[in-house]
């Protein structure tokens, strides 16, 4: 049986990881329409954090994107950059940009990532797995990746969700 999570708190962490400090400092509550949302910083000291993940232990796997990807404990302790994670396009809207679990990634590790991918003729959206180990992505491979590459460094898009079946969809 898969566990259920709470949209609520996805948007209320999402909320908290990307505001700047000084906005952080300005804003510390929201009335929305439904709820009324409390900012709180959680971690300071990433570069453009793009995407997010949470694992089953509290845990969560941030994007930077300039390339890094990151794990922060629940205790609010940010890691040192994950090992082998894909080499990206770091312009404009370029870089590492979202990260997904695996549906069954309790049983297989399996963690997502899509890229700005540098290539012959410029960049494109990419799309890659590997298998989470405690410090590193391994065996990272490449499972899509637009072609014909382009120039520009703009409109990669790149948000990974899964369907209730399985599926990966991609935005671009």
């Amino acid at each position: 049986m898969k566990k259920k999570t709470n949209p609520g708190a996805t948007i209320l962490v999402a909320i908290m990881l990307f505001i700047t400090p000084a906005m952080a400092q300005q804003v510390q509550t929201v009335q929305t329409e439904g709820v009324r949302v409390t900012v709180t910083n959680l971690v300071s000291g990433l570069n453009h954090p793009w995407g997010m993940a949470f694992l089953a232990d509290g845990r969560l796997l941030v994007t930077e994107r300039s390339g890094q990807l990151r794990l922060l404990d629940a205790d609010h302790t940010l890691s040192e950059p994950l090992t082998g994670t894909p080499e990206v396009f770091n312009q404009g809207q370029g870089g590492l940009l979202d990260v997904a679990l695996d549906p069954d990634f309790e049983s297989n590790r399996l963690v997502y990532l899509s890229f700005a991918e540098p290539g012959e003729g410029g960049a494109s959206t990419a799309v890659g797995r590997g298998r989470f180990e405690e410090g590193r992505i391994a065996n990272f491979e490449v499972i899509f990746r637009q072609m014909p590459k382009v120039p520009g460094s703009k409109h990669f898009g790149g948000r990974i969700v899964f369907s209730p079946e399985g599926a990966l969809f991609l935005t671009m």
